[in-house]
């Protein structure tokens, strides 16, 4: 588990994080959303020791993080990063001896990660010569290569077209699995409300909101219902307490001012006809992001 207790850094006058304190939690995918200048990309390099903090610490597994745990983290930045003339595999085995593996470990590993980010037939030749969404693959590839304790990656799906965004969503959910915390950065929503475990949001340097991605969802509810009949459900737009937002026929989505008007609702709804779906909408991503970063 890496956890970030009150980090704060400033550039001069300008303060980028102010308090920043969240967790990331093995075996668990913690999505980490902000807009641009939120503070995203200073917080990881923070916790790659690139930045130092201001204030504020950071523990892994309960003890203060260490330069030498963090080389054996793997991290992938947002610019591209790898020798553009190199080959794709041996630029890969090279970062791997790099970590400490023998140079049959690193070639097996290399090979391995090529073939399941779908780069096998790919592997001798260069960087360069890569479409732009192959090389973020590559880059997943060099993250990966060592097995990495803690695994950090910065818009990790950008470029990416939809059939590579599913192979490397595999790659990273078995990598997961695996036990080991995994941070990334996505500016698209969607992927990450499909990909994560945990939710981190960040606006102006301070977190406002963290937590699992169920919780959150829950937590932000609105008070609002599908309603789903088997006959006309007309008659709720008359019940008190009752906001409809959408209808027809027998469904309605709407909002009440109370748990006991919506208990009301479902019990007229019973008595009334079939009711084949009644159940709060939650909402998405997107909606919790824009609601805790006004």
């Amino acid at each position: 588990m890496l956890e970030l207790h009150s980090i704060n850094r400033s550039f001069g006058d300008r303060r980028v994080l102010r308090d920043v304190s969240f967790t990331v939690t093995g075996g668990r995918m913690t999505g980490f959303v902000g807009g641009n200048g939120a503070g995203k990309t200073t917080t990881m390099r923070v916790i790659l020791g690139v930045l130092a903090p201001d204030s504020g610490s950071l523990t892994l597994d309960g003890s203060p993080l260490s330069a030498e745990q963090r080389t054996r983290f793997g991290y992938m930045p947002e610019e591209r990063g790898l020798y553009p003339k190199m080959k794709i595999a041996e630029q890969i085995v090279y970062l791997g001896r790099l970590h400490g593996m023998s140079p049959a470990q690193a070639k097996a590993s290399t090979e391995s990660l090529l073939e399941r980010l779908g780069l096998g037939e790919r592997m001798d030749d260069t960087v360069e010569s890569l479409s732009l969404g192959n090389q973020q693959r590559a880059q997943i590839a060099a993250a990966l290569v060592h097995d990495p304790e803690v695994l950090v990656l910065d818009e990790p799906f950008s470029g990416l077209d939809p059939i590579a965004v599913e192979v490397v969503l595999n790659v990273l959910k078995d990598f997961a699995a695996t036990g080991a915390p995994v941070l990334f950065s996505s500016h698209q929503l969607d992927i990450v409300e499909r990909l994560c475990d945990d939710l981190v949001v960040i606006a102006d340097g301070e977190i406002r909101a963290s937590g699992s991605r169920e919780g959150l969802r829950a937590q932000h509810t609105l008070p609002r219902f599908e309603l789903q009949l088997g006959g006309d459900a007309g008659w709720l737009r008359d019940e008190p307490g009752v906001s409809v937002l959408d209808f027809a026929g027998g469904y309605a989505l709407f909002d009440v001012d109370s748990d006991a008007t919506a208990q009301r609702v479902l019990q007229r709804a019973i008595a009334t006809s079939t009711v084949e779906r009644f159940a709060p909408q939650l909402p998405s991503l997107s909606q919790i992001f824009k609601e805790v970063i006004q």
